[in-house]
């Protein structure tokens, strides 16, 4: 690891991702990963959003979203943690960034020392728009920041709203944190199936667990592409990703080097013997922790036909069947996603959280 930057007896060093956690940086990784989730569990009050090293790992080899890793130690600890990302398709405008200073090394100008190195990243590859997440409890004064949407806020004392104002990022869109407990009732689950079927006719339900299916690689790929146009983003700048057979596959490969088991539902249009619609939830590495709901997309020349709700409680029916140890499942939707959100309520999701979303553009040295 080559020092980067030094402030006082700060260092930050670049973290080559380990091929595997036995490999060199393996150790170094897997205490990154506990520092993000100890970070994490302080500010949401849960440990259900907490990736084992393993799950992670995957995802920091994804070629489709390349990421670089970097590491504040003080006394040889890890203190603080920054990952910079950015998209490979032509012409993308932005670098996602994420900052995180353990509790007791924070207001020593650790974020700001890795905030430096994250966006000198930036500028280096030529991008003048930085983007970042950060989690918060939801807001407990009336001393809000509201995003510009009109929809979701934070609260202004927060260290993650004040560290980000302070160096001229602003909020753009806020993102609720829901979840429900399992097991739900499977006569309620069935009747708000049967309900939503009555809606449509026209469609029907196909399902499979971990990899897609060969049949319908290129259908999901097309929908995951327009998952990444479709969505509700606000100002947050992002390129339209492509998505083709291949990537599906590598989406897959992914999730079993992670250890992760995806249960999609997708909406089949008869007529056309198209998928239309689909919604996944992940099974985490260990049985019994908590299950993430991931993308719910219905396209947009398909949608007024109650196949969110359709897919949805189809796939909590599937959920339950294949793993009925697991105690509840977490959602991230945009809170101005009021189609969404109304499917998610009505199942019985509750709010636990949010997600801030943040943006800074920055003059393009000539």
């Amino acid at each position: 690891m080559t020092p980067s930057a030094d402030v006082g007896d700060l260092s930050i060093d670049e973290l080559p991702i380990p091929e595997t956690l036995d490999a060199a940086g393996g150790a170094d990784f897997v205490e990154m990963v506990e520092l993000r989730n100890a970070i994490e569990r302080e500010i949401l009050g849960t440990d259900d959003l907490a990736p084992t090293a393993r799950e992670l790992l995957a995802f920091f080899h994804d070629r489709y979203a390349p990421k670089r890793l970097f590491l504040a130690r003080l006394d040889g600890r890890i203190v603080g943690r920054g990952v910079y990302e950015w998209q490979p398709e032509e012409n993308a405008p932005a670098a996602f960034i994420e900052v995180q200073v353990a509790r007791d090394a924070r207001r020593r100008g650790v974020g700001s020392a890795l905030l430096a190195q994250l966006e000198a990243v930036a500028a280096e590859n030529g991008l003048t728009v930085i983007e970042s997440w950060s989690s918060h409890p939801l807001p407990t004064s009336s001393d809000v920041l509201v995003a510009p949407t009109g929809f979701g806020a934070v609260d202004r004392a927060s260290p993650a709203v004040r560290f980000a104002t302070a160096h001229g990022y602003r909020l753009e869109q806020v993102d609720r944190i829901s979840r429900i407990d399992l097991p739900m009732d499977p006569n309620a689950v069935a009747e708000r199936r049967r309900d939503a079927e009555a809606h449509s006719a026209d469609y029907e339900v196909v399902q499979w667990v971990g990899r897609c299916p060969d049949r319908w690689l290129t259908d999901m790929a097309c929908m995951h592409q327009r998952m990444s146009t479709d969505a509700p983003a606000a100002a947050i700048e992002f390129a339209e990703e492509h998505w083709d057979d291949e990537r599906m596959r590598n989406l897959d490969d992914m999730n079993e080097a992670g250890g992760r088991l995806n249960l999609t539902s997708a909406a089949l249009h008869i007529p056309t013997q198209r998928l239309v619609g689909y919604t996944d939830i992940a099974l985490p590495e260990h049985e019994g922790r908590p299950a993430t709901q991931e993308d719910t997309l219905v396209l947009k020349e398909h949608r007024g036909h109650r196949l969110g709700m359709l897919l949805k409680v189809a796939n909590l029916e599937q959920l339950m069947r294949v793993s009925p140890a697991s105690p509840r499942i977490t959602t991230f939707n945009a809170e101005e996603n009021r189609p969404m959100l109304s499917v998610n309520e009505a199942v019985g999701f509750v709010a636990t959280g949010c997600e801030a979303a943040w943006k800074k553009t920055v003059r393009a040295e000539r």
